[in-house]
């Protein structure tokens, strides 16, 4: 069982009146991002459930602008971050939907630039707090709270042994694991959170591995970006 950090129980320092509607939105832009690997030309954010009925109002929009931009919660930028990422040539789209969501505060981004593409859904849970459940395609549960790393990879014998092994030889800890796959030896992704940093020279074995098609990163206390 792991603990609650601090942040997990007094919530963190925000810009905005609701922390599931401003601070979490913003994490997840910032996972977004890290997950695509850079900035994006075009956003698209798509809300359900209540941010789908008060995002405008309540500064949702803002928020995940500014977490798509890498500000932090508490940036005093975030009210203006639209106009940041007019001046940073970032396009932003939001649209609503009334389909059921796996939470009240539930939101899709889709980022684009050029061939590139990255979709993640993820969830608002509270006191700033998030849970992304779904990464391109495959259904992927982690809280960003931890230094995360998405590998897409066939589903072959072996794949998380290799990960597991470069990991357990670097000295990094596996906190929590989750695995997808589109079909029986097809295409699959594993997400995995650490209780250390990932470094780049690590990333970059990983990378290399055989069956491996490609490795995201996901640091939100500064860690390396892929």
């Amino acid at each position: 069982m792991r603990f609650k950090d601090v942040f997990s129980i007094i919530g963190p320092g925000m810009i905005g009146p609701s922390s599931s509607h401003t601070a979490g939105a913003v994490r997840l832009g910032r996972v977004a991002r890290e997950l695509f690997g850079g900035q994006p030309r075009q956003a698209n954010i798509m809300f359900y459930g209540s941010l789908a009925a008060t995002y405008g109002g309540h500064g949702t929009d803002l928020a995940v602008t500014a977490g798509l931009l890498r500000f932090d919660t508490d940036d005093e930028r975030i009210p203006e971050s639209l106009h940041f990422a007019a001046e940073m040539g970032v396009d932003v789209v939001f649209q609503t939907s009334r389909k059921p969501a796996v939470h009240p505060n539930t939101l899709t981004i889709t980022l684009r630039s050029g061939r590139r593409r990255c979709q993640m859904t993820g969830c608002s849970i509270g006191g700033g707090n998030i849970e992304v459940v779904e990464v391109n395609g495959f259904d992927l549960k982690f809280t960003a709270n931890y230094p995360t790393l998405i590998a897409y990879h066939d589903d072959r014998p072996g794949v998380l042994a290799d990960i597991t092994r470069l990991l357990s030889e670097a000295g990094v800890n596996i906190g929590h694991m989750d695995v997808d796959r589109k079909g029986r030896l097809g295409e699959a992704a594993t997400a995995i959170e650490t209780d250390g940093e990932i470094t780049k020279d690590l990333l970059e074995k990983i990378k290399r591995l055989p069956n491996m098609k490609g490795v995201s990163y996901v640091d939100l206390n500064g860690g390396v970006p892929v």
